[in-house]
């Protein structure tokens, strides 16, 4: 059998300390960034594999953080994953993911599963119905938290989201000026932060250009393109006086619309504007292509995890709710009202 490879015989290979190996494969700064390259490649050459539990008798570290989201298969959060990926990885940590799907007791549940395997601290997009104590229960078992897209009022762990409320005004306030009075909204679970921040963003929106917000125009829906499409048939297919245009909560929510409204004989981009949010890869190419929000979600990915880092390394946990500065993106799918050039 062939012998195991381990720092001693990487350091010996490559003329270096036992430790200088260490260092570097940990990314340690205390190593210059070419000797740290040149120690990667050879213990890759050597076949050295890192064993991550013996690192953490070590060090009292795991390098294992939780992820806790509501979908991962939303795009959205996909995106912040790759973020979070990104960073992570850089530093030689991993994470385990739960998708909690707004149920309390599954993002419970993983705590405790983090708890046993323990993990260093949790990145956390909290579920429906998380209170201020929850977060503080968590902090208090030992968890370090930082919140990523949502928030939690009365929470002081770091957050690091996307203004929902300016982007959903920005939004709405484009359709106005477009000459839209009748604006309809599709989606948004006003538990949540970012469905309760979208919403008060679009009525604000309408507020200040003196347009009344229309309760049998704004209809509750899930995130997905199924729900865009049902809520669009239903509102339009019997409507005597219909919306000129429809703000949906994400741009999932605004594709299945769109098919809705076809669906109906009404094309949007032309009879009806239709506008998303999040500006997921397909809003460029769907059709028409859509006008989104860019909400910043790898950015608040990558921040989140860069916090998670700091705390670790000792620095002081200060509250830190950054919000990422949205961005309007304006394509096909919001068009004048019928009529109007």
């Amino acid at each position: 059998m062939a012998a195991k490879t381990t720092l001693s015989t990487i350091a010996e290979h490559l003329g270096v300390s036992t430790a200088t190996v260490s260092l570097a494969l940990r990314d340690s700064p205390l190593v210059a960034l070419h000797t740290r390259e040149r120690i990667k490649k050879g213990a890759s050459d050597l076949g050295y594999i890192y064993n991550r539990r013996a690192a953490s008798l070590r060090t009292s570290r795991s390098g294992i953080i939780g992820v806790v989201v509501p979908d991962i298969m939303n795009p959205f959060f996909a995106e912040i994953l790759l973020g979070i990926e990104d960073e992570l990885g850089s530093r030689r940590h991993t994470f385990l993911l739960c998708n909690h799907r707004d149920e309390l007791s599954a993002q419970k549940n993983f705590i405790e599963t983090l708890l046993q395997f323990g993990a260093d601290g949790v990145i956390l997009a909290p579920a429906i119905g998380s209170t201020p104590e929850d977060v503080r229960a968590i902090e208090a078992s030992g968890l370090p938290v930082v919140m990523v897209a949502r928030w939690v009022k009365g929470a002081r762990a770091p957050v690091y989201r996307g203004d929902d409320r300016k982007g959903a005004y920005m939004v709405t306030r484009h359709l106005v000026e477009l000459g839209h009075r009748r604006i309809a909204f599709i989606g948004g679970r006003r538990g949540t932060s970012t469905g309760h921040d979208r919403r008060d963003g679009f009525l604000a929106a309408l507020a200040q250009a003196g347009i009344e917000a229309i309760p049998e125009l704004q209809a509750g829906a899930e995130r997905t393109r199924k729900a865009g499409y049902d809520a669009a048939r239903e509102m339009f297919a019997d409507a005597a006086a219909p919306a000129t245009a429809i703000v949906c909560f994400n741009d999932l929510l605004a594709i299945g619309a769109m098919s809705g409204l076809r669906s109906l004989g009404i094309e949007p981009g032309r009879d009806v504007a239709v506008t998303g949010y999040d500006d997921i890869a397909e809003a460029e190419i769907s059709a028409p292509t859509l006008t989104s929000v860019w909400n910043g979600q790898q950015e608040a990915g990558k921040l989140a995890a860069r916090a998670m880092l700091r705390i670790l390394a000792g620095e002081a946990q200060v509250d830190d709710n950054r919000l990422i500065l949205p961005q309007l993106r304006i394509r096909q799918s919001s068009c004048p009202p019928p009529g109007r050039a």
